[in-house]
């Protein structure tokens, strides 16, 4: 056993079998061995690689759809640009290269917020963005003010409950001890007529109460949010709870605390969510589609105009993993939010 193997293995023991959102937690955020506190998991050398970490062009064109809100919020002299899990800071690095280019006045007004618990990522982007930026633990800490959010791979990673149909009842899952070992199972009976043996439901309270929070900010000042993640645009029953590691897929009881466990993000709840905020939800898209819309092929084909060979391949496979219909392009989705009166952003009107 791992050191958070052992720990949660006590837990159980003393205090019985652990729901899922409080071992994802545990796995994700315990303040000596979580998963996010003690490592930088992304890159090659890491468990996986998020779309800002495949090419500039991502960031770039982010960059160019918040320039845009940020003329349809009528171009405020102070705006919160705030991100939500900001990785190693390279989507944000990229958004304020081009602020610099093509907007200096929206770069100068802008008042940057990082909200991330790990420590050792709050390095990686200190290092990306410059010390100029501002970092918190939660949202509920952001000054309030006019925003633009962004939450690129966050939403993912926010503990799950899990309900499974039984001999004709729902349970609910839970992370126990067999053997001595972790493993999945159900606990006691929860009320529920719907459904057939074998169904597996997911709810997500605490991502949908962060995304109230986002609605309640938009309700209250000018602005949006644009939400990235892999999910479904519409609800839709079935387990998306995954833990990876080295790139693959691995079970979600091995070696906690050493791969990343995630769920896939149930869009149309967020948007339910963001709406009970206060906020406007404008109908989600693939990522293909936006990035499509925002000008992907147009970008890449000025880069590799000056590229050699070698170069304007390794750009055709960026371009390939970020928008092909069998790789990023369609198993992410986006979700836009603005304040209520404002018209929603290109592309999402």
């Amino acid at each position: 056993m791992n050191p958070l193997e052992q720990f949660l293995a006590d837990v159980i023991a003393l205090e019985g079998p652990l729901r899922i959102d409080r071992y994802m937690g545990l796995c994700l955020g315990h303040p000596r061995h979580g998963y996010y506190v003690t490592r930088d998991p992304l890159g090659d050398k890491g468990d996986f690689i998020t779309a800002p970490e495949v090419s500039q062009v991502f960031g770039e064109l982010i960059g160019v759809w918040a320039v845009g809100v940020w003329a349809a919020m009528g171009q405020p002299e102070a705006v919160n640009l705030v991100e939500l899990g900001p990785g190693r800071g390279t989507l944000m690095a990229d958004v304020l290269r081009t602020l610099r280019k093509a907007a200096p006045a929206f770069a100068a007004a802008a008042s940057l917020h990082l909200v991330e618990i790990s420590p050792v990522l709050r390095a990686k982007q200190r290092a990306a963005v410059g010390e100029a930026a501002n970092w918190h633990d939660r949202l509920e800490d952001v000054p309030e003010g006019p925003m633009i959010l962004l939450a690129n791979e966050f939403f993912d990673a926010i503990p799950i409950r899990q309900f499974e149909r039984r001999d004709g009842v729902w349970r609910e899952r839970v992370v126990g001890l067999a053997d001595g070992r972790l493993s999945l199972g159900v606990g006691g009976i929860v009320p529920g007529t719907m459904g057939k043996d074998g169904d597996i439901l997911e709810f997500a309270p605490a991502r949908e109460e962060i995304a109230r929070q986002i609605g309640a900010r938009l309700g209250a000042h000018a602005g949006a949010a644009l939400i990235i993640d892999y999910g479904h645009l519409h609800t839709a029953a079935g387990d998306t709870l995954q833990a990876m590691r080295d790139h693959g897929f691995v079970p979600v009881t091995e070696t906690p605390g050493e791969a990343d466990l995630t769920s896939h993000v149930d869009f149309e709840k967020l948007a339910h969510a963001l709406t009970e905020g206060g906020a406007i939800a404008h109908h989600g898209m693939t990522q293909r589609d936006f990035l499509l819309a925002m000008g992907l092929e147009q970008r890449f084909v000025q880069l590799q105009g000056k590229a050699d060979d070698a170069t304007r391949a390794t750009l055709s496979r960026q371009m390939a993993r970020l928008a092909d219909e069998a790789q990023m392009g369609n198993l992410f989705k986006l979700l836009c939010a603005t304040s209520p009166g404002m018209s929603a952003p290109y592309p999402f009107g």
